[in-house]
């Protein structure tokens, strides 16, 4: 592959959360804000790559210089990442995608309360993985594939074993007080071993760090 602090790379970014409808008026999600996916974008397209951003449902204005595809669900944004990544060079998986979905999606507004109930029950379907089927599970060489955990615990454990499943070559984790926070502390691991901790501050200044990802 050529140098890539060189190259002018086409960058494909996924950000924010995925919506899995109920009904008309209620859905599951996760939340994210979006704004360390889309300081990624910003960042990218500054450094002069060609940068597309594949959105959930977020409150933000699209970087300069970023095309934008919004979608809503998780197989939305499976869709339109696959369009994309047929052309892209590198990816970085910062959406926060529904691991579950309703398995039915109601017509009409969800009632069950009108019976009188106390409890209720949805089932849930599993959604694609995204991530692991733009990659395959597989690493490629000629492509550069940075994924995205936010865990609790033991985090940076299951980190590690993420990056193994998903085939990418880096993983950046973090943690909830990054949630709808403008500043960010992160680890980041690759699969070649390299550990890289980047200390707390603003979401538009980590993306900054991350992008040096590109050149490694």
């Amino acid at each position: 592959m050529p140098n890539r602090k060189t190259q002018r790379l086409r960058v494909l970014v996924t950000a924010g959360p995925t919506r899995e409808r109920v009904d008309p008026v209620r859905f599951l999600t996760n939340d994210s804000s979006g704004r360390m996916g889309f300081a990624i974008a910003e960042a990218a397209a500054r450094a002069g790559h060609r940068v597309v951003l594949v959105a959930g449902p977020v409150a933000l204005a699209t970087p300069k210089g970023v095309r934008r595809i919004d979608v809503e669900s998780a197989r939305e944004m499976l869709a339109a990442c696959r369009e994309e990544w047929r052309e892209s060079q590198a990816l970085f998986m910062a959406a926060a995608v529904a691991d579950w979905r309703p398995a039915k999606q109601l017509a009409g507004k969800w009632r069950a309360k009108d019976g009188g109930a106390t409890t209720a029950r949805i089932d849930l379907v599993r959604n694609p993985d995204v991530l692991a089927t733009l990659t395959r599970g597989k690493r490629h060489p000629d492509r550069i594939v940075v994924a995205f955990a936010l865990e609790t615990g033991d985090g940076e454990r299951r980190a590690r074993a993420k990056l193994a499943q998903k085939g990418a070559d880096w993983i950046v984790l973090n943690g909830p007080s990054a949630l709808d926070a403008d500043t960010t502390r992160l680890i980041v691991l690759g699969a070649n071993g390299v550990r890289i901790t980047i200390p707390e501050r603003s979401k538009k200044a980590a993306a900054r760090d991350l992008l040096a990802l590109l050149r490694d």
